[in-house]
């Protein structure tokens, strides 16, 4: 294999941290492919330009989605990477993998492809980069015969993906890992044969640490809460305040102002409470969340393309989720319904609910309007008033005050 000059990409292995680059010269040594992408980066970087361009639609056979096509435009001059295609595998909810899994993936993707990978793409599947167009039957054929199947991609439903939940975390609110599972069995011909206007991802996380960053990230999050009190043990709560400072560390620090400390015993006015589990996460052995719990559904967030970035918004404050989650897999397709009939091509739901409005789609999904759901104020007010109400309410109030019967 020919050995590249690398120069500028060199750089990149200098430094505390590991680089990729080494990563991709030590699979050069054994791949032709990934020996070739070497050259490839160092050409983009030597000449400030991509070479890579757009594969359009490429697959394998009864799926629509799964492989990524890439072709470099100077394959020429690189062979290994004039066809380098990206293959998604579909994870195990919570990335739970064994030793032996992952060995067997690995071997499957040198035997066909470059041996690189990503572990993980940001939708959630494992990314295995680089191989030719003839190999894909091949590969699917040979992954899905070990129990693999591909993830998803386009204008799809994207491969859902959750936190680790009840697998290893005491916080989380329920059970992701068999959501995640469920919905993916669920929706197979919605992420493997893309008909939607444009992506759409769910990621479910157990609290409001959302380790998944769904809220950020997803169409739809669906990140565990509670109804009712935070449970305060005040012994362990006098133990913290002998380690830190609570007032400055906690209560200061509460987004809605909902907690006091006196030296003696901490307060929540869980009423005001937004659930957003600082507290909890900062006295682990002091507060707990309340007994009834479930989540809340978000809608809308997004990376900027057409109308910039979202954050999702809740919809539903809060909903039981347990098996076989028909309440959720039902709003999930009116959701659906109501984007394909209203979107345009390569619109992200978050930006149709902006352009027609959170009304029109609450009546559509058959949710009631709730306080949560509002987003921010609306610059205009909801009611207007003529000098003639003013009048009359005055008149109103004044005869009250006579009467006795004014109460604020």
């Amino acid at each position: 294999m020919k050995k590249y000059n690398t120069p500028l990409i060199d750089q990149l292995e200098k430094g505390p941290w590991p680089s990729f680059v080494t990563e991709m010269k030590k699979a050069g040594k054994t791949n032709e492919m990934a020996n070739d992408a070497v050259g490839h980066l160092e050409k983009c970087y030597t000449t400030k330009m991509g070479y890579w361009k757009h594969g359009g639609i490429v697959g394998v056979l009864g799926y629509g989605g799964g492989v990524i096509g890439r072709y470099s435009e100077i394959g020429d001059e690189f062979p290994g990477v004039a066809h380098f295609h990206t293959v998604r595998l579909n994870q195990p909810s919570g990335f739970f993998y064994t030793s032996k899994a992952l060995r067997e993936i690995c071997d499957i993707w040198d035997k066909y492809g470059s041996g690189l990978t990503n572990v993980h793409g940001s939708t959630g599947d494992l990314v295995l980069l680089g191989t030719k167009t003839d190999a894909l039957e091949a590969i699917f054929a040979e992954y899905s015969s070990r129990g693999w199947d591909l993830g998803s991609s386009g204008s799809a439903l994207r491969t859902p993906s959750c936190c680790v939940g009840p697998g290893r975390c005491e916080w989380t609110m329920y059970d992701t890992l068999g959501l995640n599972y469920a919905l993916t069995q669920e929706f197979q011909d919605e992420m493997h044969r893309p008909t939607f206007s444009y992506k759409f991802k769910i990621k479910s996380s157990g609290c409001a640490c959302d380790c998944v960053a769904s809220i950020a990230r997803a169409d739809m999050s669906i990140i565990g809460t509670w109804k009712g009190d935070i449970q305060i043990d005040q012994n362990e709560v006098k133990n913290y305040a002998s380690k830190m400072n609570i007032n400055a560390e906690i209560i200061n620090m509460c987004p809605t102002q909902c907690m006091s400390y006196d030296g003696k015993e901490l307060k929540i006015n869980n009423a005001e409470c937004s659930r957003c589990m600082h507290c909890i996460a900062k006295m682990t052995k002091a507060l707990k969340p309340g007994k009834e719990r479930g989540a809340t559904i978000c809608i809308g967030s997004k990376a900027p393309i057409v109308v910039g970035s979202l954050l999702s918004w809740v919809i539903v404050p809060f909903i039981k989720i347990e098996e076989p989650y028909t309440e959720v897999k039902e709003l999930i397709r009116k959701i659906w319904d109501w984007w394909d009939e209203n979107a345009k091509p390569r619109e992200r739901i978050g930006e149709v609910i902006e352009m027609k409005g959170m009304r029109s789609f609450l009546e559509a999904i058959g949710v009631p309007p709730m306080p949560q759901q509002i987003k921010e104020p609306r610059k205009d007010p909801f009611m207007f008033y003529t000098e003639d109400d003013i009048a009359s309410y005055k008149a109103k109030e004044a005869e009250e005050k006579k009467t006795g019967k004014y109460k604020f």
